[in-house]
């Protein structure tokens, strides 16, 4: 495989994109840049495409079955974090979110809370909710690092909940804590120390973490991505991965359910038809990345990097009352638009008045209001013109 190559950010044409029929460039109509959704504007790495053209030119479209996607996963992350992933430990799932929803039914039960730090992943309220368990937030500091003390309070006494909590009535114990890692949409890449505290709170609450690490690869120049099953005593904790985000592969439907020493009892338990929903051609371009597409990879993240810089620099050129700390995982930038006047939903100014699109801060739970996020992961030109499209809704 190639050892070199260029930024798959500055592949694709405008028009190029604009012929895709995914959600991000369908929901809106064509005079709208769209910023949002977590879809990457890169071509397919190498090794993918070369994989899934092999595997419908030989009418290999059947169901996925066998340990490739765990071996793959091993590889990558002996290779990237140090650590080894074990065939009895790991089970095979649709998506990540589907797999976070598979062990919290077999560790909560129905009225349990369930623990999330606000701002988050807007799915962590939706989903929780929809089992019939509580979410309880126990929101991260200013500087969007966990706050161990708003996290102690929550694993002692639960709370009201943010959205989609059922109604903050106290219907049972708080038994789990749904760890974002790296976080979105604060791009926070938690430190050793950080998940050792974690770790200690947990075990003296008897509170389960179970970590959603899909963005896992994606940790940029200056920080360490620390995968939290390696942390000494989350024995009894679970990690749900995939290479869907890190190469863009949302549509192939394909993730990993790994558990702690003491917890592979529990995840054998999990129903054996989960296993069927994975995609064969997402297994096959999931492999075809942890294996070989460390290369492309590399040049993603020096690439967005890049774009990380340069939007700093938009920013304070052109926006400059519009907070945004430097994130150090995932190509999410939070933006704190509370000075612009724009009301607790800025991204719709941005929307009606600039045409262009951002996620809502509201949806992502308590700390949301004034804020917007923005993907990032896309052309500097797009950058510079969703900047430009922004400065022209204030």
């Amino acid at each position: 495989m190639d050892t070199c190559v260029s930024n798959p950010l500055r592949q694709c044409s405008p028009d190029e994109l604009r012929r895709r029929t995914s959600a991000k460039w369908r929901v809106h109509p064509a005079d709208v840049l769209p910023m949002w959704i977590a879809e990457m504007d890169v071509p397919l790495a190498a090794p993918v495409a070369e994989a899934l053209h092999e595997a419908v030119a030989a009418g290999d479209t059947g169901y996925a079955m066998g340990d490739a996607y765990v071996e793959a996963l091993d590889g990558f992350a002996g290779r990237h974090w140090g650590w080894r992933v074990r065939p009895e430990r790991a089970a095979i799932v649709p998506d990540v979110m589907a797999g976070v929803v598979e062990v919290l039914k077999l560790i909560t039960s129905p009225g349990d809370a369930v623990v999330v730090n606000s701002p988050v992943y807007p799915p962590f309220y939706q989903f929780v909710a929809h089992m019939g368990r509580r979410v309880v937030e126990a929101p991260l500091t200013a500087e969007g690092r966990l706050d161990m003390d708003t996290l102690a309070a929550a694993f002692r006494t639960g709370g009201d909940g943010g959205p989609g909590a059922n109604g903050g009535e106290d219907g049972g114990r708080v038994a789990a804590y749904l760890l974002c890692s790296p976080h979105n949409p604060t791009g926070t890449v938690h430190t050793a120390q950080e998940l050792a505290a974690v770790t200690e709170l947990a075990a003296g609450s008897g509170v389960r973490v179970v970590a959603d690490e899909i963005h896992a690869p994606l940790v940029l120049p200056g920080a360490r991505h620390i995968p939290y099953l390696t942390v000494p005593g989350t024995e009894r904790a679970f990690s749900v991965l995939s290479a869907s985000k890190a190469w863009n592969l949302a549509g192939l439907k394909a993730a990993m359910t790994v558990a702690g020493a003491e917890s592979s009892g529990e995840l054998a338990r999990m129903p054996e038809e989960v296993s069927h929903g994975p995609s064969h051609l997402g297994v096959i371009g999931h492999v075809a990345a942890l294996r070989h597409g460390d290369a492309w990879l590399e040049a993603l993240l020096a690439g967005l990097d890049e774009n990380r810089r340069l939007l700093a620099d938009l920013l304070k050129e052109h926006l400059p009352e519009v907070g945004y700390r430097s994130h150090e995982g995932t190509f999410l930038a939070w933006l704190d638009c509370r000075a612009l006047g724009l009301g607790d939903d800025p991204a719709a100014a941005f929307l009606e008045r600039g045409r262009v699109a951002l996620i809502p801060g509201p949806a992502f739970g308590t700390g949301g209001a004034g804020h917007a996020r923005l993907n990032l992961a896309t052309s500097p030109e797009n950058l510079e013109e969703a900047v430009r499209r922004m400065a022209s809704a204030v």
